[in-house]
């Protein structure tokens, strides 16, 4: 049996579907961080509301300098996101950048954005 080169259509979209999901809550979570730096709810009670979330993990008050960090790494992880996504349409998606050779699909699961596998990882 010939060893796969890439992956098929229906796998692809499988990948496509996690990726969005993914793309999705990034995306409301940058404006979420945006909305912080921004102070764009201005000084009133919404920000000591119990319903209040800055982010998932239930953190309530974040400087200002830490959420420009969180946004920024935010917006780069959303850009190899859509990079993936283009990846995807081209059909080079799991392949890795330095063997060839496909990315294992439970790497891919974790980090749908990887361009590596896990040997040409670990030889860097």
């Amino acid at each position: 049996m010939t060893e796969k080169k890439r992956y098929t259509d229906e796998e692809l979209q499988e990948f496509k579907d996690l990726i969005n999901a993914k793309l999705e809550k990034a995306k409301k979570d940058y404006v979420t961080l945006k909305a912080v730096i921004s102070n764009s709810s201005g000084n009133d009670t919404e920000d000591t509301s119990p319903t209040f979330k800055v982010l998932e993990e239930g953190a309530s008050v974040l400087s200002k300098e830490e959420a420009g960090r969180l946004a920024e790494r935010q917006a780069k992880f959303i850009s190899h996101l859509e990079i993936a996504l283009i990846r995807i349409e081209n059909k080079t998606y799991g392949i890795c950048r330095e063997t060839g050779n496909l990315i294992a699909k439970e790497r891919l699961r974790a980090v749908p954005h990887a361009t590596l596998s896990i040997e040409a990882k670990n030889k860097q």
